[in-house]
């Protein structure tokens, strides 16, 4: 099986590239850059190029939930926008036309589940910012009360694989958490102290995929 992964920024691609993948699938990792537009980009010229049986977009996320802190691993059983509204009766985050939640692959879905202990299973919510405060966590939580993690990539690949029918997954750490006001500060101390072990769970997820779907 042909799997791509998209990676946002170069830090999280180097961690990724440095996970052992085995033999039973081939893997191309790519860069996208940050935020919806890149990753959009990226999915679409993944697609064309290398042609792969999934996508998985591995990462890092800010915690929305208390209980799931920093070098957690979630995975998105769902993704949607915070950050779209097509006015009328069309409902937050749904670009007209599309779901408003972009559902995992259940079977690239259910091979996650047994890659991690620490891990977590539920609604990605994906953005064009980086919050810094617990006002504005709690914003996001009053428009998906059961998001779990925000970044800014997941819905847009989403979007482009149910636009081209591939399968997709988003796989995040925990990077930041949402309750003590010091997300920037979190999200610092993570890259320096723990990113490299936290990413050590992609080679667990790549071993766990199947050979084909």
């Amino acid at each position: 099986m042909k799997v791509g992964i998209i990676c946002a920024m170069k830090s999280e691609l180097d961690l990724v590239a440095a996970a052992d993948f085995g033999n039973q699938n081939e893997i191309r990792c790519i860069l996208s850059g940050m935020g919806k537009v890149n990753a959009a980009v990226a999915t679409t010229r993944l697609i064309y190029d290398y042609a792969p049986d999934c996508i998985i977009n591995a990462g890092v996320a800010g915690s929305l939930n208390s209980d799931i802190r920093e070098g957690a691993v979630v995975i998105g059983a769902k993704t949607a926008y915070h950050d779209v509204w097509c006015g009328g009766e069309t409902p937050l985050g749904m670009v007209e036309g599309f779901p408003q939640r972009f559902a995992a692959h259940p079977v690239l879905l259910e091979a996650a589940r047994g890659c991690a202990p620490d891990l977590h299973s539920g609604l990605i919510i994906t953005g064009d910012q980086f919050y810094l405060s617990e006002v504005e966590d709690r914003r996001q939580k009053m428009l998906y009360p059961d998001a779990l993690a925000v970044d800014m990539e997941s819905a847009a690949i989403a979007h482009v694989c149910h636009i081209f029918d591939v399968p997709f997954l988003s796989f995040r750490i925990i990077s930041d958490s949402h309750d003590d006001g010091q997300q920037l500060k979190n999200y610092t101390d993570f890259w320096q102290s723990m990113a490299e072990r936290s990413f050590g769970v992609i080679d667990s997820l790549l071993h766990s995929l199947p050979s084909s779907l």
